[in-house]
């Protein structure tokens, strides 16, 4: 974690002790698919500059096979090199610890796949702090899953907050063309099944049609990311090489994109001051569904309860994104 208000907001925040306003309160492991798209490296930066959080750990992990962004075979490898140039970027290669998940998917529900991902969890989840434990999920659940194959116990002593999975029938409609697997779960389906069927990890869901909200437009990427310094500039052309892409090989991608992990920024960081939750956030808590073979939510009325939000607060999360920014470019 940065000194944000002594980097930032300079000397106007200090108190008579000494320490800063804002501590962290909470801890947070992040997992995601650096390699691919761009929304990650969005919601890495802005869980970086966030001073209520600490982050004991930051995972690369894979994506599909023959993903599209990125089919080779050693996509968490890569993963974890594109966090670090993030971080590098940033000046901040030195305050984070950056590990690499399994390069592949589960091969079966019950055979856990070794990484220093995986042990990385399990320690940071069995050390004993008050403070409480989320690990924020933005692509496939491999190394989540592979760490309570490993060690149940852990499922107790941290909360997974997940985008990913399908549309719920009566939460919303499904988008056209989207295939058989939402993204996030087609990366590895049988992940997705230990977490949701057979584990008792205590989970928040955001699924495709609450993640599909985050929208920032092209405007707002010319004028409140790209001109804040050297890691405005880099998000600012990762999503432009989006746009370059969908122009040779469609229609276009419109006047917006889509930031879609940067929930995991508003259910953690952005909490509310008193009695910490998400509570500008709503969500429904159900049992847990099972997950078929083909992707799809069967009901499962005896499933331990789990959160599947709703919405979230796209408002709260881009201004406090832009503002941060901001007050690190001036920095």
């Amino acid at each position: 974690m940065i000194d944000f208000d002594m980097l930032a907001l300079g000397s106007t925040v200090a108190e008579e002790s000494g320490s800063r306003l804002i501590q962290a309160r909470m801890r947070v492991i992040i997992d995601n698919d650096f390699s691919g798209d761009p929304d990650d490296l969005f919601a890495l930066v802005h869980h970086v500059l966030s001073p209520s959080i600490e982050i004991p750990l930051i995972i690369g992990s894979h994506l599909s096979v023959g993903d599209e962004w990125d089919p080779s075979n050693v996509q968490a490898a890569k993963a974890k090199a594109r966090a670090e140039e993030t971080l590098r970027i940033m000046g901040l290669e030195h305050n984070f610890r950056v590990v690499q998940g399994s390069n592949a998917g589960l091969e079966d529900r019950q055979t856990p796949k070794p990484s220093d991902a995986v042990e990385g969890i399990i320690a940071e989840a069995m050390r004993d702090d008050v403070r409480p434990l989320y690990m924020v999920c933005g692509a496939g659940l491999t190394d989540l899953a592979s760490a309570y194959l490993t060690k149940p116990e852990i499922a107790k002593r941290l909360i997974v907050i997940w985008i990913g999975g399908p549309e719920y029938p009566d939460i919303a409609p499904t988008p056209p063309d989207v295939g058989k697997y939402e993204y996030n779960q087609r990366i590895d389906p049988l992940s997705a099944q230990v977490v949701f069927n057979d584990s008792d990890l205590q989970v928040w869901q955001v699924p495709r049609s609450s993640y599909r909200e985050c929208l920032i437009s092209y405007a707002e990427l010319l004028t409140r990311v790209k001109p804040m310094g050297a890691i405005g500039s880099f998000l600012y052309d990762n999503i432009v090489r989006i746009y370059k892409w969908r122009k040779e090989s469609s229609l276009g991608a419109g006047e917006t994109y889509i930031l879609g992990d940067q929930p995991l920024v508003t259910l953690t960081a952005l909490q509310a001051s008193f009695h910490p939750e998400p509570s500008s956030s709503t969500f429904v808590t159900r049992p847990a569904p099972t997950i078929n073979e083909k992707g799809s939510y069967e009901d499962n009325p005896k499933g331990r309860h789990i959160r599947v939000y709703t919405h979230t607060d796209v408002r709260l999360t881009f201004d406090d994104f832009f503002e941060k920014l901001a007050l690190f470019a001036k920095a």
